[in-house]
């Protein structure tokens, strides 16, 4: 396989490509990794924190991470996923820094709330509802509603137990469905 270089960056846009230019700590593909990931990896972070600077933060803290762990990166999942694990790991890590992120064990919620999201709601607005959560609520509805992990998984990124994962869900959906409810009426 041939270095990388200016000339042949274009070509290598296969994720394997990729991964062992950032591995041999060559810019173009490190350029190329970030580009591809970094709008998605932003959002992600930003919709954790709920703040553009820390988002930031997180973002670099997290590619830093990934260019100097890409060699342990097993192909058991796209790459695109392996980053995503890493930048809400970092966010979580911020988040709890920065904020003392509040999780408190609640009573275990059997009833599960449905959102139904009117259609003349804007995204903008359904977005700035989910932000406007408190950070432990907001933490666990973006990791299992939107990002799609298991109550389990996320009870293990956030160092909490799996009935409080779902406890925190059932409150930031009934805090949502107020809000909603609030924007139709």
């Amino acid at each position: 396989m041939q270095p990388l270089t200016q000339q042949n960056h274009r070509k290598s846009s296969s994720e394997r490509d990729l991964i062992q230019g950032c591995s041999r700590n060559e810019r173009y593909a490190q350029h190329e990794l970030y580009n591809r990931y970094c709008d998605a990896m932003f959002t992600t972070a930003y919709r954790i924190l709920s703040s553009r600077d820390d988002a930031y933060d997180a973002l670099q803290d997290a590619f830093i991470q990934v260019f100097r762990d890409i060699n342990q990166f097993r192909m058991e999942s796209t790459l695109g996923a392996w980053i995503k694990t890493i930048v809400v790991r970092t966010s979580l890590k911020l988040l709890k820094k920065r904020r003392s992120l509040e999780l408190t064990a609640l009573t275990e919620v059997n009833e599960d709330i449905s959102l139904h999201i009117p259609d003349s709601m804007s995204g903008d607005y359904l977005e700035k509802a989910i932000l406007s959560l408190p950070d432990g609520y907001r933490a666990v509805f973006l990791l299992t509603e939107v990002e799609g992990y298991s109550h389990a998984e996320t009870a293990q990124m956030l160092g909490i137990a799996e009935g409080t994962s779902k406890s925190q869900l059932h409150h930031a959906k009934n805090l949502l469905k107020r809000r909603i409810s609030a924007f139709v009426g």
